[in-house]
């Protein structure tokens, strides 16, 4: 009935108290939220799962001390948890639950604090549902609007609202991001510390590695190692005087170390943005020159055709 790590009730248990409740006042209004925390699968990536545990934990404990007794808090699995709160109204809970999911919270890996969000959906019976399961149904497919929205915020269900399940609309990040057309990496925007974070499936066939682990090790996690040496301090001082001249986006063109010691030219085409979990990073798109000559070569043909 009890969740091991959080100590709040696991699916089981939720779903039994939901149901008892709900037989014994079939006629009383009452809120099921449905919340889980953005990006869970890189804060676990990046940081393991002893972070990710951390996280999950603050964010029981967080509805612990939010809410009151008589509301029913569980977790249904992995970073998804479930709030019932009996005798209310969507109306009147909702400034309630805004303010829960707009709480400031955090988790700590090797003594650093990061910062993490929410997203929750809710549902009220019997306005929109007959039963627990319909009800947790809205509730999931408001949660998801507010992923679809852009994540860190929160939604009531809205019958007739035309609102997806999460089977048509639901993207991993990961599948995104190495299906992008082209080599895309992040790193850390930090003069002293431009740790690679992360890196798709074209980058990783472009440098010639089987893996990610492949990548740090050749490159020392640092992304100046993928700079053939003699250009690594004028791409730096290029990067950073477009930065610094007020521009988000940097344009550079260099030789890129691949894993066998070899070179190609690339052009990379980077983003500084602001991200929640790790602070400046660069977002980098990486073409290979040749190719991009080939493809234009083709693209003026076609035109003079």
């Amino acid at each position: 009935m009890t969740d091991a790590l959080t100590g709040i009730c696991n699916r089981h248990g939720f779903d039994e108290q939901v149901e008892q409740y709900m037989r014994q006042n079939p006629q009383k209004h009452c809120v099921v939220a449905i919340l889980d925390i953005d990006d869970f699968k890189l804060v676990n990536d990046m940081y393991g799962h002893a972070a990710g545990d951390g996280a999950l934990q603050k964010l029981a404990e967080s509805m612990k001390q939010y809410f009151s007794k008589d509301v029913i808090l569980g977790r249904n699995g992995g970073d998804e948890f479930s709030i019932f709160m009996p005798d209310c109204t969507v109306v009147e809970v909702k400034p309630f639950l805004k303010k829960f999911t707009e709480e400031t919270r955090k988790f700590y890996c090797k003594g650093e604090a990061h910062t993490f969000t929410i997203s929750l959906g809710f549902a009220e019976y019997p306005v929109l549902a007959d039963d627990r399961s319909q009800l947790m149904h809205c509730a999931d497919k408001a949660l998801y609007e507010v992923k679809m929205r852009g994540k860190n915020g929160c939604m009531a269900y809205r019958e007739g609202e035309r609102i997806k399940s999460r089977a048509k609309l639901g993207f991993a990040v990961k599948d995104i991001i190495d299906n992008l057309p082209g080599a895309f990496i992040v790193y850390r925007a930090d003069k002293e510390n431009d740790e690679i974070l992360l890196a798709n499936s074209e980058l990783l066939r472009l440098t010639g590695c089987k893996n990610m682990d492949e990548l740090l090790a050749y490159t020392g996690k640092s992304f100046c190692n993928l700079i053939r040496p003699d250009e690594q301090e004028s791409c730096q001082k290029s990067i950073w005087s477009q930065i610094n001249g007020g521009h988000s986006n940097d344009y550079i063109f260099f030789h890129m170390r691949k894993a066998d010691g070899t070179y190609i030219s690339v052009l990379d085409h980077g983003r500084i943005v602001d991200s929640v979990h790790n602070g400046r990073v660069f977002y980098v798109m990486i073409m290979d020159l040749k190719s991009l000559q080939r493809h234009f070569g083709d693209c003026l043909k076609l035109v003079e055709k």
